[in-house]
């Protein structure tokens, strides 16, 4: 591999949904909810506001900064509203793809946005289709809409049918010309909490854009819950009684901010708990620091050196001004990006044998080039150990590690992974450290390929692809 030739070895999710009802300025605060968000999704963000019942929309490629401004914004009147920040990828950069997806009709229009991945979608679209429906985009997103449009009903009859069809992850705000509704898939697998704001009420994937509102917490909507929102209260619906709560793990390693707060558990007081264990899992006593790979790493490497009794060093900086280049969409951008990203500290590693702790393994490319990085700024030793277990299974819930040629720990075993990042040592957290870190009520799948659903034939093509078929 040529000097700076790798794929940025970092994951990246779907999306970040928010909703707000019966608040001025909705789009305004919409914007800040979203802009809270961010992280969760670089490549589109799009709101929609309903102003007396005609439903208003705005959205476009970029980052929420790039999306809106003061011009667009006041153009999205009304006290309700919906948003959406998107990962994009060279598959769907497409304008249609940015949601809020919005459906015109003559029984009233309505808008959805959408985090996850339903497992069931292409035998859906493919029914769908068959029944006449045209699709606008490639999102699966979009068979929410066409389902809730095949339904009888009042439009909260339509919306617990149509939902009641989907199998998979999926937090969804869909908002009418009165009422929004939240909804979470029957496995909980992606975290959707609702918030008070004065009078009204606050929705939103994360806790953080709370906060930034100055909203009150309320609670997490339930596995299998719709929460109705409209001038009569707030009222919960369960559109099924076959629950189970698998919080995808990978919500608190790596995809959540650090002051979120994701089924009673602080995400940052999570990731240190994880880091503590790891330390008394695999310690490494010859060591003379521990440091972290920002930003996501940063709790875990102070758990670690809390259970390790080894002093924590910053000894990586970052670049805050390139932002999350993970979720550029072509090799070329993440290559560019992530030279620029980060810079050992030469002061501080030269000479040390350090014990560096990162929340993840995928491709193995970026911890190679850390590790070189830090060895030409003198360190002597580097001991990489990862808060999370071995990356071995794809997960088909909404993060993109869908091939298991990406997965470098489903083709090498511990040691040829270490030869291969040049480390001088390698443990990753086990599987019951992890669940003893984050509780049994979480989905691991990409770690013990125990998936918490059926998967609808998705599971084949990457066990022919593992067999080379």
């Amino acid at each position: 591999m040529r000097e700076f030739d790798y794929i940025l070895d970092e994951i990246h999710e779907e999306c970040g949904v928010f909703g707000i009802y019966n608040v001025e300025n909705a789009a305004q605060l919409t914007y800040y909810g979203l802009h809270s968000l961010q992280h969760r999704g670089q490549q589109g963000a799009g709101i929609a506001t309903s102003d007396n019942g005609h439903i208003l929309r705005h959205r476009g490629n970029g980052l929420v900064i790039e999306v809106f401004n003061s011009e667009n914004i006041s153009e999205l009147k009304g006290n309700m509203a919906i948003g959406h920040v998107r990962m994009g990828d060279v598959k769907s950069p497409g304008i249609e793809n940015i949601q809020p997806l919005l459906v015109r009709s003559h029984l009233g229009d309505f808008s959805v946005a959408h985090n996850g991945r339903i497992v069931n979608g292409d035998q859906l679209r493919m029914q769908l289709e068959f029944e006449g429906s045209i699709f606008q985009s490639s999102s699966d997103s979009e068979i929410l809409c066409h389902l809730i449009q095949k339904e009888s009903g009042t439009f909260t009859e339509k919306l617990t049918k149509a939902v009641s069809k989907l199998e998979g992850a999926f937090s969804f705000v869909v908002m009418t010309g009165s009422t929004i509704y939240a909804v979470r898939d029957k496995n909980g697998l992606h975290p959707l909490s609702i918030a008070e704001l004065g009078e009204g009420y606050v929705i939103s994937s994360e806790t953080v854009a709370f906060e930034t509102l100055g909203a009150k917490f309320m609670r997490s909507v339930k596995p299998g819950e719709i929460i109705k929102i409209n001038k009569e209260g707030l009222k919960s619906i369960f559109y099924t009684n076959c629950t189970q709560d698998k919080m995808c793990s990978m919500e608190f390693i790596y995809f959540s901010r650090p002051d979120s707060t994701i089924n009673g558990l602080n995400v940052h007081t999570s990731r240190r708990i994880c880091g503590r264990i790891l330390a008394e899992e695999s310690p490494c006593p010859e060591a003379d620091m521990v440091i972290g790979v920002p930003d996501s790493s940063l709790s875990a490497a102070v758990g670690y050196a809390d259970g390790s009794g080894l002093p924590y060093e910053t000894g990586l900086i970052k670049n805050r001004y390139i932002g999350r280049t993970f979720i550029q969409p072509t090799q070329q951008e993440r290559e560019r990006g992530v030279k620029m990203k980060l810079s050992p500290m030469s002061s501080v590693i030269a000479g040390k044998k350090i014990v560096l702790v990162d929340d993840s393994i995928v491709r193995g490319t970026t911890s190679k080039y850390i590790i070189k990085l830090l060895k030409e700024a003198g360190a002597k030793e580097v001991h990489v150990r990862i808060a999370s277990p071995a990356m071995i299974a794809p997960c088909f819930y909404g993060v993109d590690t869908s091939s298991l040629k990406d997965l470098i720990s489903a083709r090498m075993n511990l040691e040829e992974l270490r030869e291969y990042i040049a480390a001088d040592s390698l443990a990753f957290l086990s599987v019951e450290g992890l669940r003893k870190g984050l509780g049994n009520n979480i989905c691991a799948a990409c770690f013990d390929k125990n998936y918490p659903t059926y998967l609808f034939g998705l599971e084949k093509k990457f066990k022919e692809e593992k067999e080379g078929k």
